[in-house]
């Protein structure tokens, strides 16, 4: 028993020197009567405030202006030619074939306003060997539209569009010897079309819009009284005068995108109903269809077609035309 006692004592007396010795270690020392020299840092020091003087630097001023106006124009030119020699026993027609396009396009933008210019120029002629030379293509079409936005699809629009040929068109026929005549039955104004238009435009994406016209009227002009060989009327409007004027209610609806790599196709459908005559054979539609592929920088072919329906023109059956061309195409800017 007295060897356990003297065991607990033994330990308590270390445990107690530890925490002594610990506390010791601990002790704050006072160092205000010793003189002790610190090693100087070798770092340099500034003494004093510090002045600051403004550096004035020259603003620099960016020359530059912004344009809301976006422009783009296409020409392509197609040639077709066919020779052959006089013992060729394949059967065939020399012929030669030249066509143009020009599309400009300029477009305004900014807030809620909006307008937009379009000139189709389009003309093409053939010549086959003792054959009188023909069109194959004449149009010139320029539409202006200024329109503002409603909410995010609908915006109220105001338009004007004039449309008619270039050159001479005949009606063919063989005479009693054989031989090609040709009458004249339309030329530059004769006929004439100048649209206004005020309504509704429904928009809901970028390549695809509908106007709605409710006001429209349309003026259709024969300046030229050999046109009507005899007619007492053409284009609807009578033989003396020289325009006839129709009120109706339009809608244009027009498409363009790009549907693959490099081949864009391009619609527009416009129907045209008098308030006068609400007769479905007094109701005019016009479809154009475009389908181009770029073959590389420089060429390019195209399909088009036009769907056309008007009674005025002097027939109640719908007409058609299509044209298949491969030839150069320019646009700019590129």
């Amino acid at each position: 028993m007295k060897n356990f006692l003297a065991a607990i004592a033994l330990i308590l007396s270390l445990c107690s020197t530890q925490l002594y010795a610990q506390e010791i270690d601990t002790i704050p020392i006072n160092t205000k009567d010793l003189n002790i020299k610190l090693k100087r840092s070798p770092l340099p020091s500034r003494q004093g405030p510090l002045n600051f003087e403004p550096v004035k630097i020259k603003p620099l001023i960016v020359n530059a202006k912004i344009s809301y106006w976006k422009t783009r124009t296409n020409i392509g030119i197609n040639l077709n030619q066919a020779q052959f020699s006089d013992n060729w026993k394949g059967g065939g027609t020399n012929s030669i074939a030249v066509g143009g396009l020009l599309n400009w396009k300029a477009e305004y933008n900014k807030n809620s306003y909006s307008y937009v210019s379009e000139v189709v120029l389009q003309y093409g002629k053939i010549k086959n060997k003792d054959q009188l030379q023909k069109k194959t293509n004449d149009r010139i079409f320029w539409d202006n539209k200024a329109s503002f936005q409603l909410s995010k699809s609908w915006y109220f629009f105001g338009s004007i569009s004039f449309e008619s040929q270039f050159d001479r068109g005949f009606r063919y026929y063989r005479d009693g010897q054989g031989e090609e005549q040709k009458v004249l039955i339309s030329r530059f104004m004769a006929p004439g079309y100048l649209t206004e238009s005020v309504g509704f435009e429904y928009k809901p994406v970028k390549y695809f819009s509908t106007r709605i016209g409710t006001g429209t009227a349309r003026q259709t002009f024969v300046l030229d009284s050999m046109v009507y060989d005899g007619k007492k009327e053409v284009y609807a409007v009578e033989k003396g005068k020289k325009f006839k004027n129709e009120l109706a209610f339009q809608i244009v609806s027009a498409f363009d995108k790009d549907i693959f790599t490099n081949t864009n196709l391009k619609a527009r459908y416009a129907m045209f109903i008098p308030y006068k005559d609400f007769k479905a054979s007094k109701i005019d539609h016009r479809l154009d269809v475009a389908l181009t592929a770029k073959i590389n920088r420089f060429m390019n072919t195209s399909l088009t077609g036009v769907l056309l329906f008007d009674d005025d023109t002097g027939t109640n059956k719908i007409q058609a035309s299509q044209t298949l061309a491969l030839g150069f195409a320019f646009t700019f800017p590129r």
